[in-house]
């Protein structure tokens, strides 16, 4: 029986280690091609890791909490009952294969092909072999690693015979149907699942990689373009159960958490931000009362449909930013070579056609930014509704490393805390990033008389680098001044 061992990819998203949440199978389980047999947990999501063979699960390698590196085995399967030849091929010569378990179970005889297991091994030969590890063709081969190579059997009912089979001719056995002549270049298991998931057919793609590698990006441009988990996890805590002493404070060390995954590139991240950015920070005092009176009224009329305040807020920031834009940019202190492909020298601003809007969001796993792209294309309604999606998404641990790491400006509600400022962390390596307060009752001068109002405060942490405190200033209070008079921003909308 031939055991096929499949290797941790690195799941196109260039990572070099993944923490192993949870198994999704066991030993003994009878598995699927493409069938989700992990999760892990990598720098930026959570995903299922699918196999790229069916049969029986063999040994799995690794337990949950483990972390593993990219390139080292994940889990073995042995062909079902024996038989399975059309998800496991490259049976070594001397495999016992027990033929009258492939009859009992209806897996594919010797010498037919699984479509299934076909169509994923077709997949498999396109492309290098360079670009996913545990995937794919060795580069510069002329034989793929998973070419199945056909057999001569001979049936016994006493159980498995040894091959090779005697000399005499064996009868022809069925012949497989061609594979199409070059199938669609695209090796990571996990973006054949987001294409499949969401309908894109592989082979209407041209792919933007190397040798017309089809990427996560690409499926998600596909995606985009047809549509104009660890959820109670905390990471592992290691408690000292002896009597371990700090050296410098004296006091004994109750435990110690391991810095790894989500919150190792949160603080990675936010220690970039710290080191490079040289930000500045402005506030103001807002007046919400007629924005609240205003989404009052909305609900009234129609209760089911009405925008959340974040959606409001979300509309002014893109509207502030397209008469602002320099807020919406990144700078490149080394450019290099451009996105066009010019060679630069020295430092430069990358400004944007568009607007991804990142906002931030408090989740099991720790704190999150993902982005509603192309937000200045959308309505308060159209971006509410992708708000709820995106958090949804995100507390579930299933949003996408693109969703979390694509973002132009991010919003920061952290006024749901209670707490009415703070001197935010730019999320690096964007240039700004607007803080709202909680919005409560406070006196205030209305018309020359003082009045009860709803206030909140608005906060602008920018890197002076990009712009300075005129452009901070102006983009801050366009925001406030559409909050307090919402009416003076329809223009703009």
């Amino acid at each position: 029986m031939s055991v096929r061992t499949f290797l941790l990819p690195d799941l196109g998203e260039g990572l070099t280690e993944a923490e192993l949440v949870t198994w999704l199978v066991a030993v003994g389980d009878e598995i699927l091609v493409d069938q989700p047999v992990a999760e892990v947990e990598t720098a930026k999501s959570l995903v299922e890791v699918p196999s790229p063979y069916a049969g029986t699960v063999a040994v799995l390698h690794g337990e949950a909490g483990q972390t593993l590196d990219v390139g080292r085995p994940l889990i073995s399967v042995a062909p079902a009952g024996g038989s399975g030849f059309g998800q496991a091929p490259d049976a070594a010569p001397d495999a016992v294969v027990d033929t009258s378990a492939a009859a009992d179970t209806g897996a594919a005889p010797l010498g037919q092909s699984d479509p299934a297991g076909e169509a994923y091994r077709q997949e498999e030969k396109a492309g290098s072999g360079n670009v996913l590890i545990g995937y794919g063709t060795p580069g510069g081969l002329a034989v793929a690693r998973r070419t199945r190579r056909s057999r001569n059997v001979a049936a016994s009912p006493a159980g498995p015979v040894a091959m090779p089979a005697p000399a005499a001719a064996p009868a022809p056995l069925p012949v497989p149907a061609a594979p199409p002549a070059e199938a669609p270049r695209c090796i990571s298991p996990l973006v054949r699942k987001l294409a499949r998931d969401g309908g894109v057919r592989l082979g209407d793609l041209s792919g933007s990689g190397a040798n017309g590698l089809i990427l996560r990006s690409d499926v998600e441009a596909a995606l985009a373009t047809a549509m104009p988990a660890e959820s109670g996890t905390s990471p592992s805590i290691i408690t000292k159960t002896d009597t371990a002493v700090d050296p410098r404070t004296g006091l004994a060390i109750a435990s110690q958490t391991p810095v790894k995954g989500l919150r190792k590139t949160v603080a990675a991240n936010l220690a970039a931000s710290r080191s490079n950015i040289p930000e500045a920070t402005v506030w103001v005092d807002v007046d919400a009362t007629a924005l609240l009176e205003l989404r009052s009224n909305l609900k009234r009329r129609d209760p089911g449909s009405t925008p959340g305040l974040l959606a409001f807020l979300a509309r002014f920031v893109v509207a502030g930013l397209a008469k602002f834009p320099e807020l919406n940019a990144r700078f490149d202190p080394d450019a290099g070579a451009g996105a066009s492909g010019s060679v630069t020298s020295g430092a430069q601003i990358t400004a944007y056609d568009g607007v991804n809007l990142g906002f931030a969001a408090q989740t099991d796993r720790g704190l999150v930014v993902p982005s509603v792209r192309r937000a200045d294309t959308m309505s308060a309604r159209q971006l509410d509704v992708e708000i709820r999606r995106l958090t949804a998404s995100a507390r579930n641990g299933k949003a996408t490393p693109a969703e979390l790491t694509s973002g132009t400006f991010t919003l920061n509600n952290y006024g749901v805390f209670g707490v009415d400022g703070s001197a935010a962390i730019i999320n690096y390596p964007e240039s700004a990033i607007l803080g709202v307060g909680r919005i409560i009752d406070k006196p205030w001068v209305v018309d020359g008389a003082l009045a009860v109002r709803k206030m909140t405060e608005l906060t602008l942490v920018f890197d002076h680098r990009i712009c300075d405190g005129g452009t901070a200033g102006g983009f801050l209070r366009y925001v406030a001044d559409a909050i307090e008079n919402p009416g003076s921003v329809l223009a703009d909308l």
